[in-house]
């Protein structure tokens, strides 16, 4: 669970243009492009694909040509769909978009902020904590890959490394342990050992768990808003008011004059790095 304590920090200064080193990851498609460098390591098809064979040709009995798809490579061009979802259940995105929709239903504003709001902010948060992950991803995987210092299969190999390790640290064994038992694993002897197969599922259990934990820390404060208005009304005899509709401005007061997206975000964020 997060902790309710806002860290308070200075910016530092910034370095002259010249001094000021050259980012490494210069635009979100290169972080994307690194992570699905990580996502070929879910199966051996890197290998596999690079064998597939394209569209056949064959000739027609009564002349021309017939035109088919091998069923492998129709087979790799539908699992790209799924990539995306992948991709995204390998990072923090799942506990931040799960805390940032259950902050909604407590503040009891249903289409405020819009799903694309929440959405967009959860990505781009996710982005600032796979940071370190991608910079990894992207020296050690990507870099050596387009230099041709490494094989397709070494980069992919690579590239989960970082991942794994991320996923790894914010599963709880309990989790890891059933779903190795599930799949009859042997016994693995370190953390690298462990497979993505049984390692992303496990991470994505954990990820469920701690963001309805933190959602059930959230929604205290708002509830006992609500409890006291309604209790209050009850009092007044005004039992046909809508409690949610008196109860909104003060949830929303409070959330404003403790700061709360400030608090929220940065315990999100912390919640990662501890």
């Amino acid at each position: 669970m997060i902790s309710p304590r806002a860290t308070l920090w200075r910016l530092p200064q910034r370095p002259s243009r010249a001094a000021r080193p050259a980012p490494l990851l210069s635009s979100p498609l290169l972080c994307l492009l690194a992570l699905v460098l990580a996502i070929a390591a879910l199966a051996p098809a890197a290998a596999w694909a690079q064998s597939l064979p394209g569209v056949v040709s064959k000739p027609a009995p009564g002349g021309g040509q017939i035109w088919s798809l091998p069923v492998q490579t129709l087979v790799l061009l539908t699992s790209l769909s799924f990539l995306p979802a992948a991709m995204l259940m390998m990072t923090g995105f799942t506990r931040i978009i799960i805390v940032l929709g259950l902050l909604r239903n407590a503040l009891g504003t249903a289409t405020s902020p819009p799903n694309q709001v929440l959405v967009g902010l959860s990505l781009f948060l996710t982005f600032f904590v796979m940071s370190p992950v991608f910079d990894r991803v992207y020296n050690d995987a990507y870099k050596p890959l387009s230099e041709n210092k490494l094989s397709l299969e070494a980069a992919a190999a690579k590239a989960a490394e970082p991942l794994k390790a991320f996923m790894l640290r914010q599963t709880r064994e309990k989790d890891l342990a059933m779903f190795a038992q599930m799949a009859k694993a042997p016994d693995m002897q370190g953390p690298e050992e462990v497979p993505l197969s049984i390692l992303v599922p496990a991470f994505v259990t954990s990820e469920l768990k701690t963001a309805f934990q933190i959602g059930f820390t959230i929604f205290i404060p708002f509830l006992i808003i609500d409890l006291v208005v309604a209790s209050v009304l009850m009092a007044m005899g005004m039992m046909m008011v809508p409690p949610a509709t008196i109860s909104l401005p003060f949830k929303l007061m409070l959330f404003v004059l403790v700061d709360g997206w400030q608090l929220l975000l940065g315990s999100l964020a912390q919640s990662f790095m501890s």
